[in-house]
Order: C-alpha cells, then structure tokens, then sequence
C-alpha cells in the first residue's frame, strides 16, 4: 500500500510541475520571471517542473500566488475531473514532504469555490505567504483539534467548531501545539 500512495504522490507531483511549467510558459514568463515573482529559486522551480522535487506548502503557496490562484486551485487544476461529483477516492490529496501536513481537495467542479480539507499533525508549524492571500477570501473551519492561527501580528486560538474569517492578506502561520492532530477546512472564495 505505501509503494501505491508513493506512486500516486509522485504522479501528482509530476502533474503540479508540469502545471506550473505550462502557467508559466502561458505568461510567457522565463524561469528567472517566475523566481522574481515567486521569491522560489530558479534551480528550485527547474525541479519541480521537472518532477525532480516535491515542493513544500510554502514554496507551493508562494508559485501558486504568483499566478494569482490558490495553492488549491493549483492543485486542483493539475487533477482532471469531470462532472459535479468528487468521489472521496478521487479527490487530489497533496502531503507536504517537509511537515506531513495533508492537503484534499474536496470540491468538483468550476464553482467559484474552493473546499480544502486539512490535517495538521501535532507539533507543526507550516508558515504561508502574504502571496498566497492576495486576491482572495478564505475562511477556516476546524473540524476537529486546536490550531494557532497567526496572521500577521494577530494570533487567534482556534478550537473544534471555530470558524475564521481571513482579514487583509498577510504572511501567515497555520500551528498545531497539541498533541493530536488537527483537522479543517478552508474554504477559498475564488
């Protein structure tokens, strides 16, 4: 079973950098463009387009902001899905290789609304780019657990069933201090 989730992670890894390949060559953008934009290195950007690495969250964020899109959509557009329903087994799940931090996207379809379903393992701590935030509402839902949740200079103690409204786009860090792992859903406002 771990060699096929191996595998399927490292398919969808080759289709995230083929996606960020083809969104850069679509701006007509060289790598150096894109590492100007981005704030990733150009040797950095050259491997995951090439399938070479597997991209953390931050450097994810940071590619995915540049193209003025959502790490999700980012994703979601690396799945090609069809139709209005999203079977849990076909629903494109991302692992951060650096924190363990899991990344499904949830919702089908071309609605203007994405639908993440997050797990935080305990003790991880995974910093977000102002990027990221750029051109979008975002709401946090936790489902289950604790998060600290640190948008700029502002920290905000979640518990299961708070729910959080994102304020003006600022580096942010997504912190599971407990013990147990935190699961919720951000839901992006495209």
């Amino acid at each position: 079973m771990s060699d096929e989730k191996s595998t399927k992670e490292d398919d969808l890894n080759a289709r995230i950098g083929k996606k960020v390949k083809a969104e850069r060559e679509k701006r007509s953008w060289s790598l150096t463009e894109l590492a100007e934009q981005s704030g990733v290195s150009r040797a950095m950007i050259h491997k995951i387009e090439r399938g070479e690495s597997s991209p953390t969250a931050t450097l994810l964020a940071r590619l995915a902001g540049s193209f003025d899109m959502s790490m999700s959509q980012l994703i979601a557009l690396s799945e090609v899905q069809t139709g209005t329903l999203l079977k849990q087994h076909q629903q494109p799940i991302w692992q951060d290789p650096e924190t363990g931090y899991i990344r499904r996207h949830v919702s089908p379809g071309e609605i203007p609304l994405d639908l993440v379903s997050i797990e935080l393992p305990p003790g991880v701590s995974v910093p977000m780019p102002v990027i990221s935030y750029l051109s979008r509402r975002q709401l946090i839902w936790i489902l289950e657990g604790e998060l600290s949740f640190h948008e700029g200079e502002k920290i905000f103690e979640m518990q299961t069933g708070d729910c959080l409204e994102l304020g003006d786009p600022a580096d942010c860090i997504f912190r599971n201090d407990s013990e147990q792992p935190c699961r919720y859903a951000v839901i992006v406002l495209k």
